[in-house]
Order: structure tokens, then sequence, then C-alpha cells
């Protein structure tokens, strides 16, 4: 019965390598992952390789990875291991992946005064006027706070400009 059993599942393995190969083979070049919006990823590791593409579609690493792992088994002990591989380019998506903030812009937006927030519409802060990025993020506009928490915007880290 459990010999049957591996049949069975060795069999299936073998008809399901060519559908993944033939994914892969479509994949750009130094590709590691597809993720669900149909971009790809260059991640050495599956966690957060697709963060903000609604996951992980297909991980061929781990494909590429566990080929090679019977033939480094087979291979004599005293072998040297192989170099290293070159990082990969910057894609698109490595830009994508940096979490760093830009720099404000050097000047803030006209308009404003006493009273007023700058509301960033992308992300639904508001800042005070004290704050580097009163006036200077890509999209927003200038509205008193009790508005800006009215529309459903919130203060950044929680610091309300008014006592």
């Amino acid at each position: 019965m459990k010999s049957s059993n591996l049949m069975v599942i060795a069999l299936a393995c073998l008809l399901a390598v060519p559908a993944v190969y033939a994914q892969q083979a479509s994949a750009p070049a130094g590709s590691t992952g597809q993720c669900k919006d149909g971009s790809y990823s260059t991640q050495a590791t599956k966690k957060g390789a697709c963060k903000g593409h609604k996951g992980v579609k297909e991980w061929y690493a781990a494909a590429g990875a566990a080929a090679a792992a019977p033939a480094a088994a087979a291979a004599p002990a005293a072998a040297a291991p192989a170099p290293a591989a070159a990082p990969a380019a910057p894609t698109a998506n490595n830009a994508m992946k940096a979490h760093t903030m830009p720099a404000p812009a050097a000047n803030a937006a006209p308009g404003g005064g006493p009273g007023m927030v700058w509301v960033n519409s992308s992300s639904k802060v508001y800042h005070c006027p004290s704050d580097k990025w009163y006036g200077k993020t890509k999209h927003g506009e200038y509205m008193s706070e009790a508005d800006a928490k009215a529309k459903g915007n919130h203060a950044e880290h929680g610091k309300a400009c008014t006592p």
C-alpha cells in the first residue's frame, strides 16, 4: 500500500515539474517568485517578497533550491561549495520595497496659516505648522484640525496640534 502511494506521489511530481518550469521560463531573469498582481520579485526569501502586491502567487526559489539539494547530497563531501550568486540588479520591484521616506519638498504649498493643518490626502495624516511635512507632501490640502478629524484623518504619530 505504501509503495503504491509513493509511486502515485512520484508520478504526480513528475507531471507537475514541466508546468512549474514553463512558468519560471516566462519570468524575468533573476526572479525568485511571482506576486498575485502579476509582478515579479527578486527577494532571496519568500517572507515579505510580495508585500504590497497582494502576496506570493508562485515561489520559484524553493523549487530551484529543492532541485539543487539532491545534487548537492550526491556530490562528494570534499567538493568545494559553489560561489554565491551575484546580487540581482535593482528592479522596479526592489525600488518599491525600499521603505525610506523621501525628503520633504523645499517649499511649502501656498496657503495655510494660524489654526490650519496640512492633510496628506494619500495617507490620511494631518501635519501641524511646526512639522517638517506641513504643506510639503505631494498631495494634500489645508484645513482646520477639526475638519481634518471630521473627515477621518489622524494626527501624525497621534500628536494633536492644539492642546
